[in-house]
């Protein structure tokens, strides 16, 4: 199956989803999932592999055991890919790339490495050149102050408050997105963030932890 984008019934069914988070609306309504919302993800996932790499299909329904919300679906379908992340919800599209959230050892190895005067300000300049492409970095769950042994004064102290780094951008739904030019914005963006998937990798790496989960396939 090529990919040519999702079908106004993809939204549909997250908008009524969002108002009956049921089984008996999924039950009703699975077959719409299946073949207007999970097959056209399945088919981008696959056209996209030669290029960024396995992907993975984050299941529909939720793990209500450790979250205060008790619904028992996700209004979004998202998969990671390679180093990036697509999601399709009832309000768009959104693709990133990058680290959500480091592991205690990536967050100091990021820390320490945002904070030296060699590999710090090349980050500065991959943001840069990734902003060139109208895309947005912004840091994760950012400390409201200095975390600990830095100074606030720090020439990147808003880089080091971050938890996580990401590359992505968001597209509210609108009739492309049931043309394959859904394709193309992904690509642009997942092509976009390479420089700062190669800054991660070099400087941050893979964690021997089990606390990094979110777009971390480095781990």
């Amino acid at each position: 199956m090529a990919f040519r984008g999702w079908p106004a019934t993809a939204l549909e069914f997250y908008e009524g989803l969002e108002a009956d988070n049921s089984k008996s609306y999924w039950n009703d309504n699975k077959d719409v999932y299946e073949r207007d919302v999970k097959a056209p993800m399945v088919a981008l996932l696959g056209e996209l592999a030669e290029e960024f790499g396995d992907s993975r299909l984050f299941r529909p329904n939720r793990d209500v055991r450790f979250s205060a919300s008790k619904e028992p679906y996700k209004t979004t379908i998202a998969a990671t890919i390679g180093d990036g992340y697509v999601q399709l919800s009832s309000y768009g599209l959104m693709a990133g790339a990058g680290m959500y959230h480091f592991a205690s050892d990536q967050l100091e190895r990021y820390r320490s490495a945002v904070a030296s005067d060699r590999t710090g300000p090349a980050l500065e300049s991959v943001i840069a050149a990734v902003a060139k492409s109208r895309v947005d970095v912004h840091g994760t769950e950012p400390l409201k102050t200095a975390p600990k042994g830095y100074p606030k004064d720090h020439p990147r102290i808003h880089l080091l408050r971050n938890k996580g780094l990401v590359a992505s951008k968001m597209w509210p739904a609108a009739a492309w997105l049931g043309t394959a030019g859904a394709r193309t914005r992904v690509v642009e963006v997942l092509r976009a963030a390479t420089p700062l998937n190669s800054w991660l990798d070099d400087n941050v790496g893979p964690s021997t932890m089990d606390d990094g989960p979110g777009f971390n396939r480095r781990r």
